[in-house]
């Protein structure tokens, strides 16, 4: 918008130029032509006059008059003579000059300035000189060839200087209107900058109210409308809290009272009731927490921050090691991705997301199988990195990994059994509002492959590495 407004700026200051200082450089290029053509006519019409004058006098005046004006005017003279009277420097009639043909045969004047609408490189007038006492009869004519690079210096003096000017004015113009532009725009900066802070989670955004009328219009509104939103985020987050705290309180208390029967409890039959009861407290908790969870992610209470990944990834990987090497399972970090390498995520998101497929990829693993924590930095994907985690599970199909983000959707494997459905969709939430990404697909070799795309935060080169000491 600010180059659109100095560009407009610009451009009407450059009519207005055009407008100004076109016409007047014409005109006085028309003057300078004109006072040109007076000036040398003028001399051509004083010099026929004196050839006119047949006495002896006359044409030595004639002759002084002819060789002073070649001398000190860019020009020369050419006199010529139908009588053949001896005039020096006068020559013969040339029959073979339109101009001089003219002069001679019909008694007309002629100017020819060799080019249209300036000039060529030289003014040629050509006037009749007539005998004294009878006017009808042509005696001879004066020719004045002026040479105009003189008058080409001064036209592209008074065309420079306009044009020379107009580029100043137009280069102060453009700084001008850059100012004017910036300070114009000024409210519609801050606006956005609000908005975009607003829109990465950051409901203190406020944007101030300065401007013309319009903009303090909308910044107020927008202002309002932000405070609304905090209130009734502030409202939920509240919410969620006394859900946490009101729902779990007395599902702990019922898997401890069901846990306490069991211990007491010889009846087989009672024992298998109270146990799948248990089972159906414990999976009611997952899904009340899976519910909060999802519920923080849809309030989007925080803004995306620099954090490091591969430390990241290794705190989750180290908490979940323990419970993979139970059953032979082992977790291998692998991947390119520079180990400073820093990601735009929400305070605590990327956490949940690993738990999350973590959980479910060692929930389908094979014992003594693997899986694959990579982190990659793929050539011409711009500001992305991509967080893989692959197992070697039964995998997904094709249908499956279609509906694997739907809420409450459990698929036929060891996790539809017993997940809550609410896992994938609780990372594509958190990933997709940290501006990231992630797709499912197959993994090489049987099992499925999660791939995240998260944004990259900063790019530096590794340090280089210390040299080992010989020993």
């Amino acid at each position: 918008m600010i180059r659109r407004l100095i560009v407009s700026y610009v451009l009407l200051v450059a009519v207005a130029l055009a407008a100004f200082t076109v016409p007047v450089a014409f005109t006085l290029t028309a003057q300078l032509r004109g006072e040109t053509e007076q000036l040398v006519r003028r001399e051509a019409a004083t010099m026929a006059l004196l050839l006119a004058d047949r006495d002896a006098p006359a044409r030595q005046a004639l002759a002084r008059v002819a060789e002073a004006y070649a001398e000190e005017m860019p020009g020369t003279v050419e006199l010529f003579a139908v009588d053949g009277a001896p005039v020096s420097p006068l020559r013969v009639a040339r029959p073979d000059d339109p101009a001089l043909a003219r002069a001679l045969g019909e008694g007309r004047s002629t100017v020819d300035w060799g080019s249209w609408p300036v000039w060529g490189p030289e003014l040629v007038v050509t006037v009749p000189a007539r005998a004294q006492g009878a006017p009808e009869r042509i005696v001879g004519a004066v020719q004045i060839r002026y040479a105009t690079a003189d008058l080409s210096e001064r036209l592209w003096w008074i065309w420079g200087f306009r044009a020379v000017l107009a580029a100043g004015v137009l280069s102060v113009a453009a700084g001008v209107g850059a100012i004017v532009a910036r300070r114009l725009t000024r409210p519609l900066r801050q606006l956005n900058e609000m908005a975009s802070r607003f829109g990465n989670g950051d409901l203190t955004a406020r944007s101030p109210v300065t401007g013309p009328h319009e903009t303090r219009t909308l910044a107020l509104t927008l202002n309002q409308g932000a405070e609304r939103l905090d209130t009734l985020v502030a409202s939920q987050r509240i919410f969620v809290a006394d859900a946490s705290h009101q729902l779990r309180t007395p599902l702990t208390a019922l898997r401890l009272s069901l846990d306490n029967i069991a211990d007491g409890v010889d009846d087989e039959y009672v024992r298998e009731d109270v146990e799948s009861a248990t089972a159906e407290v414990v999976r009611m908790s997952r899904l009340v927490s899976g519910l909060l969870v999802l519920a923080r992610a849809e309030a989007k209470v925080s803004a995306p921050e620099p954090l490091v990944l591969r430390e990241l990834v290794g705190e989750r990987l180290a908490v979940w090691r323990p419970a993979a090497e139970e059953r032979g399972v082992r977790i291998v970090l692998a991947g390119d991705a520079d180990e400073r390498q820093r990601v735009l995520v929400g305070p605590g998101n990327l956490d949940q997301v690993l738990d999350n497929v973590l959980s479910n990829a060692l929930e389908v693993s094979p014992d003594r199988s693997i899986i694959t924590v990579r982190l990659e930095t793929p050539a011409g994907a711009g500001d992305e990195v991509v967080l893989e985690i692959l197992d070697q599970g039964p995998g997904m199909s094709a249908a499956e990994q279609a509906r694997a983000f739907d809420r409450f959707w459990r698929g036929q494997g060891l996790t539809g059994r017993s997940g809550s459905g609410l896992g994938l969709a609780i990372v594509h939430r958190l990933v997709t509002d940290d501006g990231g990404s992630v797709t499912l697909r197959d993994a090489p070799g049987g099992g499925l492959d999660v791939r995240i795309g998260l944004r990259a935060a900063l790019r530096v080169s590794p340090r280089p590495a210390a040299p080992r000491s010989g020993g």
